[in-house]
């Protein structure tokens, strides 16, 4: 394995931009470890490699001209198959869009290549991001570059498996209810979910747009901050981005977590945490307090009533957004002239989605349905009140919460595609940030038998910076024993 696919994002670009190492020459990399291993991970599903080399030969000339690249020049970010690219296809991972070939870049695109960064393929995930495996993907499981036989997590889990297995450096994911933390926890790497707003989520096909954003996924806390201050701030094609001010967060890379102040929510620690997860990040509170941070126990009552909350909510905005996907427009469109248009529409979604996808279309028709809107949604939504005030409440007396990123280590292929109620219960530490719309990180912080645990960290709107800095200085002190198995 090349030592050059070891090297950090910034290290990458200082090399490259005094030519140590040419865009090109990393770029070829890049792809050479994708042919060694993509047949063991499958971590994409779309592949660009000619965009690619032509962009890191574009960017080499400019460098020799002693012309202004930018802060990303040359690094190979992979880009999560739900974010649109122009003229490259986009398929959510399912037979409905197999074919689409977006007509437009997403926001994210647009400011990454305005920073020299190298779009080096699509990753594949679970179909329409509806997944905590990426086992319900149209194209087949992604596998975990730390054991080959189970799961690297969902729903973006090729861009975690992609940056783990060092077919790249950084990537893009979307995390609606912790689809980039779970794959980081699980593939032993780092995730961060933005306060809602924060990343334009122009261009990301939608799932559920009141909890989901467009995430970042980095092998370390520094990369991660060089890929947010690259692509957060306000868009005017997105109503509900906001002014960020992120340029900052580089400022925060410091081992100092001294007067931090830690709550730690029992309810996140509770039935279905494996006792191995509990005990690495209680460690990990035991090392930030002996950092200097200080730590209480706390109750936030709200948070047993998240994950149904959040399922309820999610999948009622899944089966809003994904009506538009009759076959007509656009998608898969069967030979249905001899239907009439009723049966032609439920036949081309019978055959375009796949199983979980039209799983959460019906319990979310279900959900909006005339008799039951205020006893499911409506009660959702309240629910969901509760625990952001719950929340701020807690946010007044501690810079951040802290507790397992997901209850248990990561499972086998196929373990849990039988039980759709145990899948959904691994979400339900994450999904309280996209509830209440705070950010969130994942950093490992310990293994067990080879496999990485996660710990969690949540902060008030806006406070990214206390998430970086007290993730940095945890990174610093702790560093799991984790290998490769590719």
């Amino acid at each position: 394995m090349s030592r050059i696919l070891e090297l950090s994002a910034s290290e990458l670009v200082s090399k490259i931009r005094t030519q140590e190492i040419t865009a090109e020459e990393y770029v070829n990399k890049c792809y050479e470890r994708i042919k060694e291993v993509e047949d063991r991970i499958h971590a994409f599903i779309t592949l660009t490699e000619n965009i690619a080399l032509e962009k890191a030969q574009e960017i080499d000339s400019r460098i020799r001209k002693n012309e202004k690249v930018g802060s990303l020049s040359g690094v190979a970010v992979a880009i999560k198959d739900n974010i649109c690219i122009n003229d490259v296809r986009t398929t959510c991972a399912s037979k409905m869009l197999e074919n689409f070939i977006s007509p437009y870049n997403a926001t994210v695109i647009e400011r990454l290549k305005s920073q020299d960064a190298i779009l080096i393929g699509k990753t594949n995930m679970d179909e329409f991001a509806m997944g905590t495996s990426t086992e319900h993907s149209q194209f087949g499981p992604t596998h975990n570059p730390l054991d080959l036989d189970r799961v690297p997590g969902g729903s973006s889990g090729g861009s975690a498996a992609s940056v783990a297995a060092l077919e790249t450096t950084i990537s893009l994911g979307s995390d609606t209810g912790g689809s980039v933390r779970c794959p980081a926890s699980f593939c032993g790497i780092v995730g961060m979910k933005p306060t809602y707003g924060l990343i334009s989520r122009y261009g990301l096909i939608a799932y559920a747009n009141s909890l989901e954003q467009i995430s970042p996924i980095a092998r370390n806390v520094a990369d991660l901050v060089l890929l947010t201050e690259c692509i957060a701030g306000q868009d005017n094609k997105d109503s509900t981005s906001i002014d960020s001010g992120t340029q900052n967060l580089k400022n925060c890379l410091v081992d100092d977590v001294s007067g931090v102040k830690i709550g730690v929510p029992e309810e996140l620690f509770g039935i279905g945490t494996d006792e191995v997860v509990s005990k690495a990040v209680w460690e990990a509170i035991s090392k930030l307090e002996g950092l200097g941070a200080t730590f209480s126990k706390i109750k936030l009552e709200s948070l047993e009533y998240a994950l149904a909350s959040y399922y309820i909510i999610a999948m009622s905005e899944a089966s809003s957004n994904l009506a538009r996907y009759d076959g007509l427009r656009y998608g898969l469109r069967l030979d249905d002239e001899n239907y009439d248009w009723s049966t032609a529409y439920s036949r081309n979604r019978d055959v375009g989605f796949g199983a979980e996808v039209k799983r959460r279309i019906m319990l979310g028709t279900f959900a909006l349905s005339a008799g039951y809107y205020n006893e499911y949604y409506l009660k959702a939504q309240r629910v969901r009140t509760l625990i952001k005030q719950e929340l701020s409440k807690a946010f007044k007396d501690f810079d951040l919460i802290i507790g397992p990123t997901m209850p248990i280590l990561p499972f086998r292929l196929g373990e849990k595609l039988l039980d759709p109620l145990e899948m959904y219960m691994c979400d339900v530490d994450t999904v309280i940030a996209n509830l209440a719309g705070i950010p969130a990180i994942s950093v490992p912080c310990s293994s067990s038998q080879g496999l990485p645990i996660g710990v969690q960290m949540m902060a008030p709107a806006l406070r990214e910076d206390v998430l970086i800095k007290v993730a940095f200085s945890l990174e610093q002190h702790l560093k799991p024993d984790l290998e490769l198995k590719v």
